[in-house]
């Protein structure tokens, strides 16, 4: 059944942070007109200062999972966007007709420092990347 909203799928390494957020965040935003997924090329699980992030805008992780790429193999895709630079260079597929979008975040798993400071960063990347997806994905 196709709902007539364009398909999108973020990817990163891991599927615990950027592409959590970018998923949430078009869902939230553009949802009227994206449907949003997420995968990683090497998927670990979704890191808990995502969570708490989202939920500091209101937006609820209820349900996300962390998944490999490998889930949306086959599948019709409008638009693939990678939003780390070993995505774009590792990712396996892009679909006949698929927009291939590259837009390149810190991760904020990786980060170092006290509870506040790595926090805060996850903060810095989830406003950036909603920067990008308002200026991105419009209808």
């Amino acid at each position: 059944m196709n709902s007539g909203k364009k398909r999108v799928l973020f990817l990163c390494t891991h599927n615990s942070s950027r592409s959590q957020m970018a998923e949430a965040l078009l869902r939230d935003l553009r949802g009227d007109y994206f449907e949003a997924f997420s995968a990683g090329t090497e998927p670990t699980g979704i890191h808990p200062y995502t969570i708490k992030v989202m939920e500091e805008t209101g937006i609820d992780m209820t349900g996300h999972a962390s998944k490999g790429v490998e889930a949306f193999l086959g599948q019709s895709l409008d638009y693939v966007a990678t939003v780390c630079d070993y995505a774009n260079e590792s990712c396996p597929f892009f679909p006949e007709g698929t927009i291939h979008l590259h837009k390149s975040f810190r991760d904020p798993a990786a980060m170092e420092g006290s509870d506040e400071e790595v926090i805060n960063g996850f903060r810095q990347v989830r406003d950036e990347i909603r920067s990008w997806i308002e200026s991105e994905f419009t209808n």
